[in-house]
């Protein structure tokens, strides 16, 4: 009765728009008061400072002010070039663009909405003075901009691992071949619909024209290969490859590009700050939560009841896609791992399903719910960029979230795919 009640007052706070970070708060303190009394309230301070102070949370305000650093500083722009060098000659070739840069720029912010805010401000304008429609601008560069929370450094797998216990560097390495994949799917989707619309051809492949861009471009593709090869050599955590990120964006972007000035840095500290602020919020007040819940023993419960029902993990992964689908209509990504994980992690591992393939099913699932209504806050920021009607971009964007959701499909069912690679590494 308590958990339906605790369920109740969240969507009621939420609906009279709420903040959901506070709505968590309240409904827990509430919760807490009322089985234990006056008394605990003390303590809640100490679990909520304790939940937002875990080390590897670092790593998400270094990765967000890396993005924004990018942005300011024309790195995001030399990236977008020589995708248009490599991808321009084919039929649609901006929308090989969009998805070319968001697989270069994912390796980098790890943010979904800092791609699409970064490209699409960019590229949807583009695009429409080439004759595309904005509502297929704004659905090919929202859906390309998911890969962002597959493709490492993710924030979303950073949240999972601290919620989880899992290995950060496990979960970045089983999103590479999924990421990969989904971005070479994506294009061939675009490429259908540019043949039967005639979108137009940018320009012609030329070597050379691709060499002075990987020129121009060579300081920026270097942050990727200084953040991941020190995680995936061990030479650096993911917190610290982060503060490496920041760093080496800093000195391309200002002492080699020479287009970082104050100003621009102001603005990108600023950015980096709130976006800091809403997830760190979310991590503490839900770890009030989660103290509740875990005292009340709801996720063993939950374990016990659906391992009763079957003890298939495939069934069980079954059960839990719908379970998260559903949970990303109506929850941002940070929210829903940080709420849902530690409830779910006990049937996890009585299942027998190995939690840094469990990690990449939960990231895919809610990289679905980026795009997909009422929430989907990849979507609307697209949309805010191209000011287009949500809807009719949903009608596009349906084809490339068939994408997303054929990769959730081979991620859950054929693990050895994503998991390939790990093994091979690191077991």
């Amino acid at each position: 009765m308590t958990l339906l009640l605790m369920f109740l007052g969240l969507v009621t706070l939420v609906l009279a728009n709420v903040p959901i970070a506070i709505a968590l708060g309240i409904v827990a303190l509430a919760a807490m008061v009322a089985t234990g009394g006056i008394a605990v309230v003390p303590n809640a301070a100490l679990v909520l400072f304790d939940g937002a102070t875990k080390f590897p949370l670092v790593a998400i305000p270094l990765f967000i002010l890396a993005g924004a650093i990018m942005n300011a500083s024309g790195i995001s722009r030399r990236l977008i070039a020589l995708a248009s060098a490599l991808f321009g000659f084919v039929r649609g070739g901006l929308a090989m663009v969009s998805i070319g840069a968001s697989l270069f720029f994912a390796e980098i912010s790890g943010s979904a909405v800092a791609d699409v805010a970064a490209l699409g401000s960019i590229l949807i304008p583009a695009m429409e003075r080439r004759g595309y429609p904005k509502e297929f601008a704004a659905a090919v560069t929202s859906s390309s901009a998911t890969l962002a929370v597959i493709i490492p450094p993710s924030i979303p797998m950073i949240l999972y691992a601290v919620m989880s216990g899992s290995s950060v560097v496990e979960l970045f390495v089983a999103g590479i071949i999924p990421g990969v994949l989904g971005g070479f799917l994506m294009m061939a989707v675009a490429y259908s619909m540019a043949v039967r619309h005639d979108y137009p051809i940018e320009e012609t492949f030329r070597l050379a024209h691709v060499w002075s861009t990987f020129k121009d471009a060579s300081w920026a593709l270097l942050l990727p290969v200084i953040i991941l090869g020190g995680i995936f050599t061990g030479w650096v955590t993911a917190t610290e490859g982060a503060g490496l990120a920041v760093v080496a964006a800093l000195l391309i972007g200002g002492l080699i590009y020479r287009e970082l000035d104050l100003g621009h840095l102001r603005v990108a500290i600023l950015e980096g700050g709130v976006q800091t602020a809403v997830v760190m919020l979310l991590v503490a007040t839900s770890a009030l939560l989660g103290t509740y819940l875990t005292e009340a023993q709801v996720p063993q419960r939950l374990a016990e009841g659906m391992i009763a029902m079957t003890t298939n993990r495939y069934v069980i992964l079954a059960l839990l896609n719908v379970f998260f689908l559903v949970i990303g209509l109506f929850l941002h990504s940070a929210s829903a791992i940080i709420l849902v994980v530690p409830i779910v992690m006990p049937l996890v591992t009585a299942a027998g399903i190995d939690p840094v393939h469990f990690g990449l099913v939960v990231t895919l699932n809610l990289g679905i719910g980026q795009q997909t209504p009422p929430v989907a806050s990849v979507l609307v920021t697209a949309c805010s960029v191209a000011k287009a009607d949500i809807w009719e971009v949903s009608k596009v964007n349906v084809r490339f979230i068939a994408v997303l959701l054929a990769m959730l499909i081979m991620v859950t069912y054929a693990p050895a795919i994503p998991m390939s690679l790990v093994n091979l590494f690191y077991r």
